[in-house]
């Protein structure tokens, strides 16, 4: 655990270039509003939001995802056994192979490949643009989980 000290004593990148920041967030608006057109409930963009900083250990990104998640009516059980995806009978097939892909891209650095029966479990559950769209979320969540981690940004005290 970190104290508040640390916190107050690491650089918040973000903030030091905003437009990077800006730019990084309009990526991520562009993905939910694809998720959209896609056909895709923005409940599993957050899952795939929250399951990505679980595996990074950002809190302040699975805190404000799962404060997200709950206000656009996930229910507390599944945001409880995310971590356990696998072990309960509580996704649908769509939001395992989102959520498989997601785990698959956020582990890259460690090992360098995407499955292949992650990837064609995807493709069969998804439409090409859904796959894309989850990918893209993947990704962008990924460049947040940096930001926050290296910021060792804390989520509120609700």
């Amino acid at each position: 655990m970190h104290s508040v000290e640390n916190v107050s004593h690491r650089l918040q990148i973000s903030q030091l270039l905003p437009d990077a920041y800006r730019n990084l967030h309009a990526l991520q608006q562009s993905v939910e509003k694809a998720a959209a057109g896609a056909g895709l409930d923005p409940t599993l963009i957050e899952l795939v939001k929250i399951r990505a900083s679980q595996l990074n250990g950002c809190a302040y990104c699975v805190d404000k995802h799962s404060h997200d998640a709950r206000r656009l009516g996930e229910s507390e059980q599944r945001l409880y056994l995310l971590p356990t995806w696998r072990e309960t009978p509580f996704f649908s097939a769509q939001e395992r192979a989102a959520l498989a892909l997601t785990e698959a891209l956020t582990r890259l650095p460690h090992t360098h490949d995407v499955p292949d029966d992650v990837y064609d479990a995807a493709v069969e559950a998804l439409t090409e643009q859904q796959f894309a769209v989850v990918a893209w979320a993947a990704t962008t969540i990924n460049a947040f989980n940096r930001l926050g981690v290296l910021g060792r940004m804390s989520p509120p005290t609700r």
